[in-house]
């Protein structure tokens, strides 16, 4: 049986694989942005980028990663919140409804026959005996001379 399935896989020290690959795009955009912008915006935006990527990488929410708890409240926001069901009656329907004669339903309430006596008593000495016990009516019919 695969044991530790919900682990993992780690290739650096305590970095997943998915850690990995997240910290390597935002090192991936942290070079264009010191490429693309002067200096104080590059820091501004270096910070800013390495933040997102430490959260989305490192950060858990009730035991998942940040990015599938990102995605499960966008698909919450997208779905529909109230469901009401619109059920469209005909007059037709509604005079058959008002003329049917109404039925009065009869509770029925199951009644249990009385318990037996159960042969779990002898069985089980018979077991905790080892098979000397013959029971109580095997006594009374043949007695031992």
């Amino acid at each position: 049986m695969p044991q530790f399935i919900d682990v993992e896989d780690k290739i650096f020290g305590p970095i997943t694989t998915r850690q990995f690959i997240i910290l390597l795009v935002a090192a991936f955009f942290i070079f264009l942005e010191f490429k693309l912008f002067d200096f104080t915006s590059f820091v501004l935006l270096g910070v800013l980028t390495a933040t997102v990527a430490m959260i989305l990488a490192f950060f858990k929410v009730n035991g998942m990663p940040v990015h599938y708890f990102l995605l499960n409240f966008i698909q919450s926001f997208k779905r529909a919140k109230v469901r009401i069901w619109r059920k469209e009656v005909s007059e037709a329907e509604l005079r058959l409804g008002l003329h049917k004669p109404m039925t009065v339903i009869k509770s029925v309430t199951a009644v249990k026959p009385p318990l037996e006596k159960s042969r779990l008593t002898q069985l089980s000495m018979l077991v905790d005996t080892g098979g000397m016990y013959r029971g109580e009516e095997e006594i009374l019919e043949k007695p031992k001379s």
